[in-house]
C-alpha cells in the first residue's frame, strides 16, 4: 500500500467515525471520557514501557535534556492526563447549542446550532500528553481525530490512543466508533502533505509547536489550518502608568514562564516616564538574569548601571523586534506616546497578546481599539491568554488567525454551525 493510500484509508475511516460520533449523546461522550481516564491511570506500566522505548530513541537522536523531559511519561504525568480527561467530561457540551433563533414574517423559524467540524488533524511535537488532551477535546465535541506527534513519541502516542479507544469501546460497545481516535502509524515526513491533501475527508488541521513546524504545515496543507506562528507579545508602559503596577506586570509577563507563547518579548516605554521607570525595571530584570536588547535612548538611560550589568545589555537590531525568544531575553524601546506604541506593535508583533499599562482611559481605549491582536489587555499581564485563564476549561491551542477561531481555542472553537429551518409549507415567492 502506498503512503497516499495509507493516509486515504486513515482519513476515510475518520470521516466515517465522525458521522457516528455526531449521533452520540452528551451522556455517552462523558461516560466514554471517564472510562478513558480510568484506563489511562490503570495502564501506567504499559504506557511507561512504551515511553521508555521513545526515551531511548530520543536519546539516540540527540534530543536535549529539556526535550527529553517533555517526552517523558511518569506516574504524575499519567495522573495529570487522566485528570484532564475527567475535567473535559465535566465541561458543558457545546454541540447542539442554539446560537441564534429567529422567526421570519412568513412564519419560517430559523435556528443556528453548534455542530462538530468533522475530521480534525492535530500535528504536534514531543509531548505525549497532547495526544490525550487533543483527542479528548475533539471527542467531546463530536470530532474524529487523526494525531501526528513527533517521531520520537510514536510508541507513547500509539499506546495512549489505543488505550482510549479500548476504554471507549468497553463503555459504549458498538456505539463507540473504533476510528474516532487514530495516530498516524508512520514517521515518514511525507505523510503530512499526503494527509493534508485529502480535502474530501479532512476538515481542519491544527498544528502545535515551533514556528518552523507550523509554517511547513500551513504551506503544504490543502485543508484549512488554524494556527499561530509565534508569540511576539508586548507590554507598553504609558506616560500615565502606575509604575509600581507596571513593574509587577512586566516581571510577570517576561519572567514567570519565558518559554511560553504569551510571554512578553518587547517592553515599550513612553519617553515621558522612561528616565524614571527604565533604571528600576532594568535592575529587577537583570536580577532575574534577563538580557536586555535595547534601543539607543534606553542604553543611554541605563549607562550608569553598566559597570554592574554590562554583559546583560546589548544593542537591539531590527530583526530582534520580530523575534520570539522563548528565553530570558527582552527587547526594550522608548516610544513617543500611545500612537507610536500602537504603530510598533502592529508592525513588529505577531497579533498574539499585547498590553498597555496606564491610568488614562482614553489612551487605554485607543490601544485596545487599534492594536490588531487576538488578545489586548489594559493593566494586566499578557500571560492571561490561555484557555484555563479565560474560563474555557481545557484548551487545544491559540489562534492568531482572523477567520474562524481567534485567541485561546476551547470546546466552542472546535465546533462549526448549521442552520435549521422549521416551516409549515412555506415556499419562496
Amino acid at each position: 500500500m502506498s503512503l497516499l493510500d495509507q493516509m486515504t484509508q486513515l482519513a476515510h475511516q475518520a470521516k466515517a467515525a465522525s458521522r457516528e460520533l455526531a449521533r452520540l449523546s452528551t451522556e455517552d461522550k462523558d461516560a466514554a471520557l471517564l472510562a478513558m481516564a480510568d484506563a489511562l491511570q490503570a495502564s501506567g506500566p504499559t504506557l511507561q514501557a512504551a515511553n521508555a522505548k521513545d526515551m531511548a530513541t530520543g536519546a539516540q537522536m540527540g534530543l536535549s535534556a529539556a526535550m527529553l523531559d517533555r517526552l517523558k511519561l511518569d506516574d504524575k504525568r499519567i495522573a495529570a492526563m487522566a485528570k484532564g480527561l475527567r475535567d473535559v467530561a465535566a465541561l458543558p457540551d457545546p454541540v447542539g447549542r442554539v446560537l441564534d433563533d429567529r422567526t421570519r414574517p412568513n412564519g419560517l423559524r430559523l435556528q443556528k446550532i453548534a455542530t462538530p467540524i468533522g475530521v480534525v488533524v492535530i500535528i504536534y511535537e514531543s509531548r505525549p500528553n497532547v495526544t490525550a488532551d487533543a483527542a479528548s477535546l475533539c471527542f467531546k465535541t463530536g470530532n474524529a481525530t487523526i494525531l501526528r506527534g513527533g517521531k520520537e513519541a510514536l510508541n507513547s502516542n500509539t499506546v495512549i490512543a489505543e488505550t482510549m479507544v479500548a476504554a471507549g469501546r468497553a463503555a459504549l460497545g458498538d456505539r463507540f466508533p473504533t476510528h474516532a481516535i487514530q495516530v498516524v502509524p508512520t514517521t515518514d515526513r511525507e505523510a503530512i502533505p499526503a494527509l493534508l491533501s485529502l480535502t474530501q475527508y479532512v476538515d481542519l488541521c491544527m498544528p502545535r509547536g515551533g514556528e518552523g513546524l507550523i509554517r511547513a504545515v500551513a504551506e503544504c496543507s490543502k485543508v484549512p489550518v488554524i494556527k499561530h506562528y509565534k508569540g511576539v507579545c508586548h507590554v507598553f508602559v504609558h506616560a500615565a502608568a502606575d509604575l509600581a503596577m507596571a513593574e509587577t506586570i512586566v516581571m510577570n509577563a517576561k519572567v514567570q514562564r519565558p518559554a511560553v507563547c504569551n510571554a512578553a518579548e518587547t517592553l515599550l516605554v513612553d519617553k515621558a516616564v522612561a528616565e524614571k521607570f527604565l533604571p528600576s525595571i532594568a535592575a529587577k530584570l537583570w536580577e532575574k538574569n534577563v538580557e536586555l536588547r535595547a534601543d539607543e535612548p534606553t542604553r543611554a538611560l541605563l549607562s550608569s548601571q553598566l559597570s554592574t550589568f554590562n554583559s546583560q545589555l546589548k544593542p537591539a537590531s531590527e530583526s530582534d523586534f520580530f523575534t520570539e525568544y522563548n528565553d530570558y531575553i527582552l527587547n526594550v524601546r522608548v516610544v513617543d506616546g500611545v500612537s507610536a506604541a500602537i504603530a510598533h506593535v502592529n508592525h513588529y508583533g505577531s497579533a498574539h497578546s499585547d498590553s498597555i499599562v496606564t491610568r488614562d482611559e482614553a489612551a487605554a481605549r485607543q490601544f485596545l481599539a487599534e492594536v490588531d491582536s487576538a488578545a489586548v489587555y489594559w493593566n494586566a499581564s499578557t500571560r492571561f491568554t490561555d484557555g484555563g485563564e479565560f474560563g474555557m476549561g481545557a484548551e487545544i491551542g491559540i489562534s492568531t488567525d482572523k477567520i474562524g477561531a481567534r485567541g485561546p481555542m476551547g470546546l466552542d472553537e472546535l465546533c462549526t454551525y448549521k442552520w435549521l429551518g422549521f416551516g409549515n409549507g412555506q415556499v419562496r415567492g
